[in-house]
């Protein structure tokens, strides 16, 4: 998935802590085998190769699971958040390399290959078909939230639940350390002065934006995160911190509402239906920053 795992347990047994963790990577490596679309031959992958015949695949449960959300989070968000938009982010991810732009008749060709709709779920049968030819999965933006999520079943399962998992900088939190109120997290890290130090347990935690991850072309920052609706890379050097239940859902709203910025993230409504989220937006316009909080 593109990202580094590590693990921090609360435990007395450095040994039992040990062989907990170790199974918790083992999970991780399992999905990643299904997930990334950094490896041919995982599961997204030979999915997404069935797009030329448009036959019904029938995938694992994990699989099936992360692409329903991901699909009704696509509807939720207007396209902010689109696991189809695989063309898109390969073409950014060489542009990136290269620092170069892509043409806009690439860009195009891209977008054509982007849409949620065609993306056919099949929920008796948990089967999937891509409708459109050439059509790329890309999960990045809620793949490693859920893996998360799994991992830390996992830990809880087997009385390891004083813990945290960081993906990447996203983080899972299990309960709280022994002698503690909570874990204590620093929101979006030291961005932003006004961004609080919180004292949390058994939520997840991601953020989302350009401020490190960009790359400068003809004078303009692009951001790593694409914008479905737009073919281009984000421009508007903001990061986003999402608090929710969970790291699928964290780290997928994280990722749209990156694309959508405060306002149109705040008038979607999301935070009746997702209970217990919080947002804390930073944007900069004009070396001016401001704060937000969606709740």
């Amino acid at each position: 998935m593109g990202t580094d795992f590590r693990i921090l347990i609360d435990h007395d047994c450095e040994e039992n802590s040990s062989i907990v963790a170790n199974a918790a990577f083992e999970e991780a490596k399992r999905l990643n085998r299904i997930f990334s679309d950094y490896d041919a031959g995982s599961e997204v992958s030979r999915l997404s190769n069935s797009s030329y015949n448009s036959e019904k695949v029938e995938v694992s449960k994990e699989l099936f699971e992360v692409l329903a959300f991901s699909k009704l989070l696509a509807s939720e968000t207007g396209g902010a958040f689109d696991p189809t938009l695989g063309r898109l982010s390969r073409l950014w991810r060489i542009s990136r390399f290269r620092k170069s732009l892509p043409t806009a008749n690439s860009i195009e060709k891209a977008m054509n290959q982007v849409g949620r709709e065609y993306l056919k779920l099949n929920p008796i049968e948990k089967n999937v078909t891509l409708l459109k030819p050439g059509i790329l999965l890309d999960l990045g933006g809620i793949a490693k939230g859920y893996t998360a999520d799994q991992m830390m079943l996992l830990l809880k399962k087997r009385g390891f639940d004083r813990c945290l998992i960081d993906a990447g900088g996203d983080l899972t939190l299990g309960k709280r350390p022994r002698k503690r109120p909570g874990w204590n997290i620093q929101v979006g890290g030291e961005k932003h002065p006004d961004l609080p130090l919180l004292t949390l347990e058994n939520c997840s935690v991601a953020t989302s934006g350009d401020y490190s991850q960009f790359v400068e072309i003809n004078g303009r920052k692009y951001s790593h995160i694409v914008d479905p609706l737009t073919g281009y890379g984000l421009e508007n050097f903001s990061q986003v911190t999402v608090i929710a239940s969970n790291g699928m859902t964290a780290d997928s709203l994280a990722t749209a509402f990156s694309v959508l910025g405060p306002e149109k993230s705040k008038n979607l409504g999301l935070q009746k239906k997702y209970q217990n989220i919080r947002a804390f937006f930073v944007t900069q316009k004009e070396d001016i920053q401001r704060l937000e909080l969606l709740r």
